[in-house]
């Protein structure tokens, strides 16, 4: 059996840096192996206090021409700005001559966009669970964005497309004031699968109503009428043998900190202390070109990187990214406090040993 199917994970998942220009036709181009024509886009600016910004093809773009857009850091209801210009076939482009434009393409400022493809913009209904989903899924690397409309019922299940149960959802409502659902299938070991987590709060994870469970075609939103009703999308994600991983680690609260085995070179890792109220921090590759792994950036904050004081500038939750995983270079709680469940979440650069036995390097 091969170790992998996925050689190039750059198909599939790319972090691509870029400097604004503050005009329009600011053409992105991706420089992985593979071309990449996103469905997600993820995009913070680095160098100033401005919203992490995320768009995917599912919803796509108003009836103004301005793209449709989610905040991680808030718990603001789906909005539209014209700065993001369109998805390309390995890139993306942005514009925009105002000031909401900073988000995306302020002059100079540095930006960071991490972006994963699904299916092309392709979706289709979904009667798997007993609410009607519209879905485009990549089974080939378990990534599928799914919208629906809640109906407030505590047993509610949607339809997710990926034919695995998904490790990791990340949900919200697009027409409402309300929280980012996070869900996990790393915390089950721990002792339930009904412990939800908030992207846009430091928050420790919760005990929800109900049951928050997954499966080979369905997942169940949180009984919390306020995270199933109205508008909503999801980013499901399954882990991949040598592309992604979702898992969780205790943290030893030494400076000498836990390895992390993902069985291949991260390219990007999430992680969140779920035991402590801590902030979310993301590490990738293309700002961080060699180790220590230092700069970092919290999808609960607007702020600029390495500028939350809950991570903390570099020297402060370190890490090394290495051939076959990652390993905590602190002794800070966001990602090894004593005793914490960490939860995290990594997409590949290379393989650990590809299908056909190469293996990969360290940095």
């Amino acid at each position: 059996m091969a170790y992998t199917n996925i050689d190039d994970p750059s198909a599939y998942f790319q972090a691509t840096t870029y400097t604004g220009t503050n005009s329009s036709g600011n053409s992105i181009t991706n420089s992985g192996n593979s071309d990449l024509q996103p469905d997600m886009v993820w995009i913070k600016v680095r160098t100033y206090d401005n919203p992490h910004i995320i768009q995917d093809t599912s919803r796509g773009f108003a009836g103004n021409g301005e793209v449709n857009l989610l905040q991680s850091a808030s718990t603001a209801a789906e909005t539209t700005n014209g700065a993001f210009e369109s998805f390309d076939s390995n890139g993306f482009t942005v514009g925009g001559t105002n000031a909401t434009s900073r988000a995306y393409n302020g002059s100079t400022d540095n930006y960071i966009a991490w972006q994963w493809k699904a299916n092309g913009g392709s979706t289709s209904s979904n009667t798997d669970g007993t609410i009607t989903s519209t879905v485009q899924a990549n089974t080939d690397a378990g990534f599928s964005i799914v919208t629906w409309t809640g109906n407030e019922s505590a047993s509610a299940t949607v339809g997710h497309g990926l034919g695995v149960a998904p490790d990791m959802w990340i949900a919200k409502r697009r027409n409402g004031t309300y929280n980012w659902q996070v869900y996990t299938s790393a915390l089950a070991p721990i002792g339930s699968n009904n412990l939800i987590l908030t992207l846009n709060s430091t928050a420790a994870a919760e005990q929800v109503s109900g049951t928050s469970f997954t499966s080979s075609s369905t997942f169940q939103p949180s009984s919390n009428a306020k995270r199933n009703s109205g508008n909503m999308i999801a980013y499901c994600f399954a882990s991949k043998q040598g592309y992604s991983k979702v898992g969780s680690y205790i943290g030893n609260g030494f400076a000498n900190g836990p390895f992390v085995y993902t069985g291949f070179k991260p390219a990007f890792v999430l992680v969140k202390n779920t035991s402590a109220v801590e902030s979310w921090v993301v590490y990738d590759t293309t700002r961080n070109t060699f180790n220590l792994t230092n700069l970092k950036l919290s999808p609960d904050t607007d702020d600029r990187e390495n500028n939350n004081s809950a991570v903390g500038g570099a020297g402060y939750n370190d890490i090394d990214i290495l051939s076959n995983g990652f390993k905590c270079r602190s002794n800070n709680a966001a990602t090894n406090g004593s005793g914490n469940t960490i939860i995290y979440m990594a997409f590949a650069e290379n393989p650990f040993t590809t299908s056909t036995g190469v293996p990969t390097t360290a940095r």
